[in-house]
């Protein structure tokens, strides 16, 4: 079955997420991206990013967290796909250009906590685990794990805009559990929250097909169903405590 895009043309503004929040905390979560080109206007806040996040809810309308991916902006690098991270400590898109990006590559991303609270964000790259940044954030040592592909539309642009995101492929999604114990496969048993969606999302003209829940999936422009794959084997990074109260690397 194949779904249209918007009858009005266009991409509404603001933020649009597809994928799951973890309903239960976490102390990691690791996994696999496609990289696609999209289409991002330049000089315009518009963006499109995949990512993993730890978060925590503070109250009083304030959330701290940790995301890394990768991303295209408007802003900085206009149409090139970056590695970056972005944190409640810095307030900043951090991105990491020796990592270079091309359509069609497939990267592997982990975030996770120390036993002293520091969640760290990491890249595979060259046959190892590189750091990207250690961030001592104010959620504990276990958070609530996000898995996205989110698109921003600059609602402060004049034009309108028909917003492309060719379909990014997750997969290999793994949590890693609170008490320390081994990583295992986000799957249907673990309490999740999606939406009142089905097998298939379908958010501002973009869709999100579970291929497998929730390790395996598919986002993007509304195309045809694919055909489930079987997860593999993600390598395990190495467990970094960090120095200080707030580390950055790259």
């Amino acid at each position: 079955m194949r779904l249209s895009r918007p009858a009005t043309g266009f991409t509404p503004s603001g933020y649009h997420h597809l994928g799951a929040n973890s309903a239960g905390e976490w102390s990691g979560v690791s996994g696999r991206f496609s990289v696609v080109n999209g289409s991002i206007r330049p000089a315009s806040y518009d963006f499109i990013s995949t990512r993993f996040m730890a978060k925590r809810n503070m109250g009083g309308g304030r959330i701290n967290w940790l995301e890394a991916g990768w991303a295209q902006t408007g802003w900085s690098g206009p149409g090139r796909q970056r590695v970056y991270t972005f944190n409640t400590n810095t307030l900043t898109w951090q991105f990491f250009d020796q990592y270079q990006l091309r359509t069609g590559d497939r990267v592997w991303v982990d975030i996770h906590s120390d036993a002293d609270g520091v969640w760290a964000a990491w890249l595979w790259w060259g046959n190892r685990w590189n750091l990207l940044t250690a961030q001592r954030l104010p959620i504990g040592p276990a958070a609530i794990i996000e898995q996205y592909v989110e698109v921003h539309v600059d609602s402060t642009r004049p034009t309108r805009v028909l917003v492309d995101v060719p379909e990014v492929k997750v997969d290999n999604v793994q949590l890693r559990p609170a008490d320390g114990g081994a990583a295992r496969y986000w799957r249907a048993d673990v309490p999740t929250l999606t939406g009142n969606f089905g097998a298939q999302q379908r958010v501002g003209g973009f869709c999100l097909n579970w291929l497998n829940r929730y390790d395996t999936w598919t986002a993007g422009d509304c195309e045809a169903d694919v055909v489930p794959v079987s997860p593999m084997a993600a390598p395990t990074p190495t467990t970094f405590r960090a120095p200080g109260p707030a580390v950055t690397s790259g």
